[in-house]
């Protein structure tokens, strides 16, 4: 049984973006009314805010939190063509019993972007503290911060420029028969009918970050990805939110010159019957989760046959009936044969109960 709990947020504009840290006890979240605000868990459950400001002069997409182990720090980027890092400190105590007050400084501001910076994401912790931004023109700068402990200094590593606006990005959690540093961007551009999912690695021979595959088979504008973690699979799996679903394997190898070599598979799911916005992983890859236009919120497993199926399919506002695919759906036949349940109701000991047409 899945329980929804409607937290007020108080945003005075949409909602872009929702995540949560590391540990699962906090919660980030930012707006078009170009406010962060951060949310923190009680014992009984309950999400309260503890920190919110302005963070940008323009809508904010995205908001990433880097791993613990680099301290409470968080990156946002925004329709301003900024990206901003962030970083939690403990100010002075305002009386001797209590707890230090809690603030966040803005440590540094990254400009290089000429339009709106469209996704961040703090990488992998084994590669240290990097972020990777995209941004409206194409372009993904991989920054990093070469003292852990003066997040103001960030200098540019990589600098890949893509013929198409980029909207979204996400790093491969795992470096198991690739490369180390594995990124995936999606476009959301809809002028043309060429693959919008673009797949980067690192060069050892170049020393640099380059494209190494598109995937043909998503020609639909996308709207996010997400690399799944990588719990002892010999292969990556990749879900894609565009007009439909698609869950992407993909294994690598090496040529005899020691390029990189994929092999990509695509499975589209249409059980949305709407655009997709939002896909996420837990942290064992044994589940999906993805929102759509559709209102709803739709929880997937993979099966006994290792195919994804949709599992539970949950109303997102938590009131009003719960949504149900298209009854001419595939999908809702063969989950309503697997899962249809028949109930005794009475017994017919009259012929004249039975009603005639």
């Amino acid at each position: 049984m899945f329980e929804v709990e409607p937290i007020i947020v108080d945003h005075k504009d949409v909602i872009h973006d929702v995540v949560f840290d590391y540990y699962g006890r906090r919660m980030a979240t930012c707006s078009s009314d170009q406010t962060v605000k951060i949310w923190d868990e009680n014992e009984q459950g309950k999400w309260s805010v503890t920190s919110s400001w302005k963070a940008h002069s323009g809508s904010i997409w995205r908001v990433s939190w880097a791993h613990p182990e680099f301290g409470q720090v968080l990156a946002t980027c925004s329709f301003d063509r900024t990206a901003s890092v962030w970083e939690e400190v403990l100010g002075e105590k305002a009386a001797a019993t209590m707890t230090p007050a809690r603030r966040w400084v803005k440590r540094t501001i990254l400009v290089d972007s000429r339009t709106s910076v469209t996704d961040v994401e703090f990488a992998p912790k084994y590669l240290g503290l990097l972020l990777a931004t995209a941004s409206a023109d194409g372009v993904i700068r991989i920054y990093e911060a070469p003292d852990i402990m003066n997040l103001s200094q960030w200098s540019v590593q990589h600098e890949i420029t893509n013929k198409l606006p980029l909207s979204c990005l996400s790093w491969n959690t795992s470096m198991y028969m690739m490369s180390s540093q594995l990124l995936a961007a999606g476009s959301d551009e809809t002028a043309t009918a060429t693959g919008k999912v673009f797949i980067f690695a690192y060069s050892e021979n170049a020393r640099k970050c380059i494209k190494v595959d598109t995937i043909n088979d998503i020609t639909d504008p996308v709207t996010d990805l997400a690399f799944a973690p990588n719990a002892g699979r010999s292969f990556h799996m990749l879900a894609v939110a565009s007009k439909d679903l698609y869950i992407v394997n993909i294994r690598g190898s090496s040529d005899a010159s020691g390029a990189m070599k994929l092999d990509i598979q695509t499975v589209k799911h249409t059980d949305h019957n709407c655009p997709v916005w939002r896909v996420c992983w837990n942290m064992l890859a044994t589940m999906l989760i993805s929102t759509g236009d559709d209102g709803c919120v739709r929880i997937w497993r993979m099966n006994y046959s290792k195919k994804w199926k949709c599992a539970a399919v949950l109303k997102a506002e938590g009131s009003g009936p719960p949504c149900e695919p298209a009854l001419n759906s595939p999908s809702f036949t063969t989950s309503a044969a697997a899962t249809a349940k028949y109930y005794k109701k009475g017994i017919i000991s009259n012929p004249n109960q039975v009603p005639w047409h």
